[in-house]
């Protein structure tokens, strides 16, 4: 399939690298579209995260209360311990990250004392940013930036939002008995697909280890990073737990029938669309997460599932867990009031976020843990 192509600054990079050395894997193109470190969707210090739609952390504070009600009380199933790390991956510019610490300031007082909390961005124009929305609360000790990850982190949460459906992923077709991949090439249009055999076994390894088998003409993604992502984050953690909140489903659900086309999708103003070649750079591109081998993988590494469930279930339990109280707050008047209810009817509808989005929990060296966004509604 070829499409046009609008000339951005990256697109002709990416053209150049292609006539160089031949078509390249999505995987690589997608990269290239979202992280360049001049040019990528990301890394321009003058872009919004998610500014072509709308995402959870838009329904501010009440986002970042809630996700701070069940941070809490992984200290407390953890002991409470007298330094917690709260490393937030993919953090961008922090604004969740303040919406939780500036919640913990005043709710959870003793919990708020023992935070570490490390913003993890790798595009250095956001991690500047950082320093400015976190100012107050690095000053007090509880708040630090980093490229990525700590080494080790011996008493603590990962957690992500919407970061590894942002991760690149290689895209392959089901055909005659045996999986292709498709490329990026270039031709008289602009860049175009074209396929060829697996750039690597780890793509026929990953549907053999989950007992996945596409249909015929089937088109798929994988995404390899978010399995070694897990995997070096649960290695890295020593005892806790690892929170993911993303949009995607598991694995017999993702590569059914009804997913013949896979889930990739461009986003530009506010609109959804499968022309990923049109403006590489302007525009972002998303896959659904595959749960099940973010699961799998986490288990090698020794991460156990504590459960998994949808966002409306996630959040109307721990909603409901405080009373519901953190959906106001005595200083809001009415009309704030009601815009926060409104913000949590979008957070938990089910024709909206509240089904699309799923929430996957794991956790390592702490036994049956309870865990309150899990309690059935």
């Amino acid at each position: 399939m070829q499409r046009r192509s609008e000339p951005t600054p990256l697109a002709a990079i990416i053209a150049e690298r292609i006539r160089a050395r031949g078509p390249i894997t999505f995987a690589e193109y997608m990269e290239a579209c979202l992280y360049h470190p001049e040019f990528g969707y990301y890394a321009k210090a003058d872009q919004r995260p998610r500014q072509d739609y709308f995402t959870s952390v838009d329904a501010r504070p009440l986002f970042g209360r809630l996700l701070a009600r069940q941070l809490h009380e992984m200290w407390t199933q953890l002991g409470s311990p007298g330094t917690f790390s709260l490393i937030e991956a993919g953090a961008g510019t922090g604004e969740l990250a303040k919406q939780i610490l500036d919640f913990a300031a005043i709710e959870l007082g003793a919990f708020y004392e023992t935070l570490r909390y490390v913003v993890v961005e790798r595009s250095a124009s956001r991690r500047g940013a950082q320093s400015t929305v976190l100012a107050s609360h690095a000053a007090r000790g509880h708040a630090s930036s980093a490229g990525e990850i700590p080494g080790e982190i011996s008493c603590g949460c990962i957690f992500s939002n919407e970061l590894l459906d942002a991760m690149p992923i290689h895209r392959v077709v089901q055909g005659h008995g045996e999986l292709r991949e498709l490329y990026v090439g270039v031709g008289d249009a602009g860049f175009c697909e074209q396929i060829g055999a697996p750039s690597t076994p780890e793509l026929n390894s990953y549907f053999e280890e989950q007992r996945i088998a596409l249909n015929g003409e089937q088109h798929a993604e994988v995404c390899l990073e978010a399995a070694k992502w897990i995997e070096a984050a649960g290695r890295r953690l020593l005892r806790g737990f690892v929170l993911t909140i993303d949009y995607g489903h598991e694995a017999r659900e993702l590569y059914d029938e009804r997913h013949m086309r896979g889930t990739l999708l461009a986003y530009e103003r506010h609109r959804a669309s499968e022309d990923y070649f049109r403006v590489p750079g302007q525009q972002d591109l998303t896959a659904h997460v595959n749960f099940t081998a973010v699961d799998l993988w986490g288990q090698h590494a020794g991460l156990a599932r504590t459960g998994f469930t949808s966002q409306t279930n996630f959040l109307l339990a721990l909603a409901r867990a405080s009373n519901f109280e953190d959906l106001q707050s005595d200083h809001m008047n009415q009309d704030q009031q009601a815009r926060a209810r409104l913000l949590f009817k979008a957070l938990i509808n089910p024709e909206g976020m509240g089904e699309t989005f799923q929430v996957l929990i794991q956790h390592k060296g702490v036994n049956a843990p309870k865990v309150s966004g899990f309690d059935p509604l």
